[in-house]
């Protein structure tokens, strides 16, 4: 059986920010949310050119794991190719975290920095991504709770990003899709605001993946989150997958290069 995805993005400045750092895209072949990094210049540059060259270079085509990360290297690569033409922009940097079907079926979850990824099956939410913040090695040690955590002073500081060297972290890890599952893909702007328990009941309550994702954002914003907020929805449905189908963009993507990701992919 052909699956593809059924998907839905949002993404809000929120309240007390006056750029969107977040980036997100969405296609029936694969979906993503980047997170410039804060506290760094151009975050909304970096998670916008990051994504665009992601999915300019070949849209749909990954053969596999090794294949994806090559992408997401490649895509890295463009991060420090800006740098190299202004070093004002030196140290600017973002999370990404993804999920693509290949041309066999197989679903690959992508995941460096703190942007997670959610699964729902038979109404369970699982988690599937770790953190990769200083936060979550105190909660790893036993130091904090999961719940002092979203309130920790530090949840804020990373431990791996994507900015432009070789030697970034890039993890790829095969997953099965289920016909029926639920992804959730979303920055720290309602991970660190929503207890799993919140986002378990609205990925569960509201059927339409877009007014789900409206629905997150909503409530995130309504929980004081005081950063971007951004979340991608995304349904594994049966069905022929388009993969020539263009990506719809959310956030700094959705702003930022577009006339260059028109060129590269027409």
């Amino acid at each position: 059986m052909t699956l593809h995805l059924d998907t839905g993005v949002a993404s809000d400045v929120g309240g007390y920010r006056d750029i969107n750092q977040d980036a997100a895209f969405v296609a029936p072949w694969g979906a993503g949310v980047a997170d410039g990094v804060g506290g760094g210049p151009a975050g909304d540059l970096a998670s916008a050119a990051f994504l665009h060259r992601l999915v300019s270079a070949g849209g749909a085509q990954v053969d596999d794991g090794e294949s994806l990360v090559r992408r997401i290297r490649a895509a890295n690569g463009d991060l420090s190719a800006h740098v190299r033409r202004d070093p004002a922009l030196t140290g600017m940097a973002t999370t990404f975290t993804g999920v693509w079907f290949t041309h066999e079926g197989t679903l690959l979850l992508a995941h460096t920095g703190d942007s997670r990824a959610y699964l729902v099956r038979d109404h369970h939410l699982i988690r599937q991504t770790r953190d990769d913040s200083f936060v979550q090695s105190l909660v790893d040690q036993g130091a904090v709770s999961e719940e002092d955590a979203m309130r920790h002073p530090r949840r804020n500081i990373i431990t791996a990003s994507l900015r432009g060297d070789e030697g970034d972290v890039v993890r790829v890890t095969e997953r099965t899709g289920l016909r029926g599952d639920r992804w959730l893909l979303c920055s720290d702007g309602i991970s660190d605001y929503l207890p799993d328990e919140v986002i378990a009941a609205i990925l569960r309550s509201v059927a339409v993946p877009q007014e789900t994702a409206d629905l997150l954002i909503a409530a995130a914003l309504d929980a004081g989150s005081r950063d971007n907020v951004t979340a991608v929805v995304a349904d594994i449905v049966p069905g022929e997958r388009d993969d020539d189908a263009e990506p719809e963009f959310a956030g700094a993507a959705a702003t930022r290069f577009i006339e260059r990701f028109d060129e590269l992919a027409g």
